[in-house]
This record gives structure tokens, sequence and C-alpha cells, in this order.
């Protein structure tokens, strides 16, 4: 009966541990997202040194997952997400025993990236084994289960545990407890997960043969430029999400929201992710991946990002109208869901480096966002980087349009044939 449950919901009962794994380790690693760095401020460090330590990490995060793809390939998923999980905890040990109590910079920088390192290796190698194990019909589901997964641990359950964490236990005991969570992510995923297939790869006898494949991680952007445009839709999918977070809550606070209400918005914002992920992952297997992306994502997250600044410019700080700005917003980032199964079919045979490459358009993103604030937002002011953010969304589906799978090539390729015969 559990199966058959299962099935109808798209998940396959011998990966359904695994989600779970996900979504633990995910809510380890993103319980002190809102409030680590006010801590640190507030315990010795200055506003720039903790933004220095958190850009680092940021580009340890986007490292590890450029690579996790064609590591779970050479090592095969379960051997990449115990390495991810090994470095977490060593990250972890030593940023709390040693670079926390100091304050030293030249530790917490090492130790706090070692641990983000951590998070992409053991998640994204996942999501290329559930590529690789899940059949095309239902790849779409499949990876929107994996997304709902990831959001809901690492932007909603995460926060919502540290508000109950913190007055309890305080910040460092808190951040200890994230390797229960983590440790409890990694048995679930790594253990309980059934499927064998991919558990030893073998497909590499030397070293030579594991380094000519590491360097497809790079090269494949080139020699598959579909898998290239969809590394660049995957930068700019997330790009306005990090970015709101920079510029969005004192636009709010001025037009007249309290600090609260704006919580609460961009709390429903990330919730309304989590629930789209999976309706826009079985939209996309009936309605089509790139369909999907195309409207629901570029065109939507375009719409909304608009509707964000726009409906309380006109209404005022009428909270149920903005809320549902951020819901929509929410919703249509959500739309992207389908890009990991359109790219990695677009390179069947090397979806492991086609994963490195939507991999590093994630990672990318947590930089692309923000910097695109801090480049323009005193020259173009609020209302500009708004702008700029809605362009790249509608770019993004203008180069949607552009990845077709093999089949739809052949398709087109034929009606053009008989165009000209028929002429």
């Amino acid at each position: 009966m559990n199966q058959r449950i299962l099935g109808k919901l798209g998940m396959d009962s011998k990966m359904a541990f695994g989600y779970i794994g996900v979504l633990l380790f995910m809510l380890g690693d993103g319980l002190e997202q809102g409030w680590l760095s006010s801590y640190l401020t507030d315990n010795g460090l200055t506003i720039q040194q903790s933004a220095l330590l958190f850009s680092v990490y940021g580009l340890a995060v986007a490292i590890a997952a450029w690579f996790s793809g064609v590591l779970a390939e050479i090592l095969g998923p379960r051997k990449a997400m115990s390495l991810g999980f090994v470095l977490f905890v060593l990250g972890t040990l030593i940023f709390l025993t040693i670079g926390i109590p100091t304050m030293n910079l030249a530790i917490m920088i090492p130790t706090y990236s070692l641990r983000g390192l951590g998070y992409p290796l053991f998640a994204y190698s996942f999501l290329v084994w559930l590529t690789y194990y899940t059949p095309s019909d239902k790849l779409g589901t499949a990876v929107g289960w994996f997304w709902v997964a990831f959001a809901s641990g690492l932007n909603v359950l995460g926060a919502y545990y540290s508000s109950f964490a913190l007055p309890i236990l305080g910040e460092i005991k808190t951040l200890w407890s994230a390797l229960i969570f983590v440790a409890l992510g990694a048995v679930f995923a790594i253990l309980l997960s059934k499927d064998e297939s991919n558990n030893d790869n073998k497909k590499f006898k030397t070293k030579a043969e594991v380094i000519k494949y590491m360097a497809t991680g790079v090269t494949i952007a080139f020699q598959k430029p579909k898998v290239g445009l969809g590394g660049i839709v995957r930068t700019i999918n997330t790009a306005g999400a990090y970015g709101f977070v920079v510029f969005l809550p004192a636009y709010m606070m001025e037009i007249g929201f309290t600090r609260l209400e704006w919580l609460q918005i961009y709390g429903a914002l990330w919730s309304s992710n989590v629930i789209f992920n999976l309706i826009f992952g079985v939209i996309g297997d009936k309605l089509g991946w790139r369909s999907t992306i195309m409207w629901f994502g570029g065109v939507g997250c375009a719409i909304f990002t608009a509707g964000l600044y726009y409906v309380p410019v006109i209404m005022g700080p009428n909270y149920f109208a903005t809320l549902l700005m951020a819901i929509g917003f929410g919703a249509c980032v959500a739309g992207y869901a389908p890009l990991t199964a359109l790219i990695t079919s677009v390179a069947p045979d090397n979806r492991g480096a086609a994963m490195s490459i939507l991999n590093l358009g994630a990672g990318l993103s947590t930089f692309i966002g923000p910097v695109i604030v801090g480049a323009f937002i005193g020259s173009v002011g609020t209302v500009g980087v708004i702008w700029i953010y809605t362009g790249l969304y509608l770019i993004s589906a203008v180069l949607t349009k552009f990845i077709t799978l093999p089949q739809e090539q052949t398709a087109s390729k034929a009606t053009d044939l008989k165009d000209a015969v028929g002429s």
C-alpha cells in the first residue's frame, strides 16, 4: 500500500528515504542562515569581516556544486555523498571548537568554507543518482520531490527550528545540533536508500580517465552549448531571490511594513516555493519541461518580480496583496524545477557533467544576485534593480526556447524536409 501511494506521488519507494535524508541534512546546514551573521558582528567581527566570511563560503559552495556531478560519477553517488558528510562534520568541528571561540578569521574562513563544500556534494550527488535511476517519464516529478526536500530543509525548517532552539539552547549549542541532523540525513540517504545500481562506479579504470572526465565538468558547456545555456538559465533562476534579501527589506519598511510583516512575507515566498517545486515537477512531465520553464519560470518570475515593487507602490503597505506577490514569485521560481530533467536529457551520456554545469549556475546565483544590487542600486535605485531582474527572467525564457531535446530536433528537421519536398 505504501509503495502504491508513493508511486502515485511520483516517488519510488527505494529512494524515498533519500529524500528524507536530504531534507534532514539541509535542515542542519541551513539552521544558522537567518542569524549567524548578526551573532558574529555582535561578538567581535565587523560587518566587512562577516561579509568576507560568507563570500568565501559562497565560493566554496559554488566550487563544490560545480564538481559534485562529475565526482558522483567518478566515485559513485554514495561515496560522493559520504565525502560531503565528512567535510561538513570536519569543518563544523574546527569552526565551533577553535574558530568561533577565538573569532580568528584565519581559522574561521577555511573551516566554514570546508563546511560549505559538504552540502553540495551530499545533496547534488543524490540528485545525480536520481537522474540515472528514475525513468524519463517520471524524472520531472522525481526532481521536483528533490527540490521540495532541499528547500524545505534549507529555507523553511532550518529557520523554524532555530526560532525555537535559540531561546532554549543558545547560539553555540544550536550550531552543534546541526551535526545531529546531518548525521541522521546521512543514515537515511546513504544507508537506507535501496537502489544498488550506482553504488560502486567502475566506468573509470585509470587516473587519466578520471582526470579526463573531471574536465568534462567544464568542457561540456562548450561541446554541448545547450548545456551551457542551461547553466545560464539556472544562474538567473535564483539570482533575484538572493538579491532581494539585500535591498527589499529596507524598501518594504520604507513603504510602511514592519520587520515582522516582511519576515512573514519572505517566509511565505519560500514556503510557496517548496510546494510548487513538486507541482511544477508534475506539470513539467505533463505539459513539457521546456514550456514549463519558459512560461511559468521565466515569464512568471518577471511578472511577480515587478509586482513585488509596484504593488506596494500603488497600494501602500497592503500586507495581503504583497503577500500574494511573494507567494507568486516563490511559485514561479519553482517553475524552473524541470530544468534538471531537461538538461540531463540533452546530455544523456554525461549526466553528471551536465549536472555540474547546472550546479555551478546554482552556486553562481548566490554571487550574481547580490552583485547586481551592489553594482546598480546606487545609480538606478530600487526600481532600476527590479527591472534588471525582470529583464533577466525574460532573457532566461528566451534562452530556454533554444534548449531542445534530441528527438525535438529530429522532428523539426523531418518537418522541414517534408515542407521542402512538398514545395
